[in-house]
């Protein structure tokens, strides 16, 4: 067999020591077999990548956890104190639940206020029912202003400022 036929000839492509290395058909080493000592460099240098890889994300997470602690610290210098703690005086919470409690009371009656005018313009109550719906609001009125002194909040105090939406309550009367 000559140089020539050996080379149109298919290649034997079964595993064997005497194939480590040899070029394919294309030219190209036989990457399936490759030299053992080939192999653990390849393996080292995998090791090494996954290794430095590690190390930049415990970096990272260590990176974060120093910029949270700042962020903290920066927070409580300001008199802020932690964000992830409420403040729990006492006072200050039975302060801010009442004045919580009476806003949403006070928005209720008001609501209710102008429905009964509603139905008062509309002509849907009787004579009797206008009276006692106008009595019944005068006396809601006089206990949510009892309430308000009771708990020293005043009923300006309880028309939230929601920011671009305005307040909570109407500020022009019915």
């Amino acid at each position: 067999m000559s140089g020539g036929e050996a080379r149109s000839a298919p290649r034997d492509t079964a595993a064997g020591p005497w194939r480590m290395g040899v070029e394919t058909e294309a030219g190209r080493p036989d990457l399936r077999e490759q030299n053992p000592w080939e192999q653990d460099r390849r393996e080292q240098d995998r090791r090494e990548q996954d290794r430095r890889e590690q190390d930049r994300r415990e970096q990272d997470r260590r990176e974060q956890d120093r910029r949270e602690q700042d962020r903290w610290e920066r927070g409580a210098e300001a008199g802020g104190g932690s964000p992830w703690r409420l403040n729990t005086d006492p006072e200050a919470v039975r302060r801010d639940l009442s004045r919580l409690v009476l806003t949403l009371v006070e928005l209720v009656r008001q609501l209710v206020e102008r429905q009964a005018i509603r139905r008062m313009d509309q002509g849907d109550l009787s004579d009797d029912q206008v009276e006692t719906l106008g009595l019944t609001l005068m006396r809601l009125e006089e206990a949510m202003t009892e309430l308000c002194e009771r708990f020293d909040v005043s009923p300006a105090d309880l028309n939230l400022d929601l920011g671009p939406l305005g307040t909570l309550l109407p500020t022009d009367a019915p």
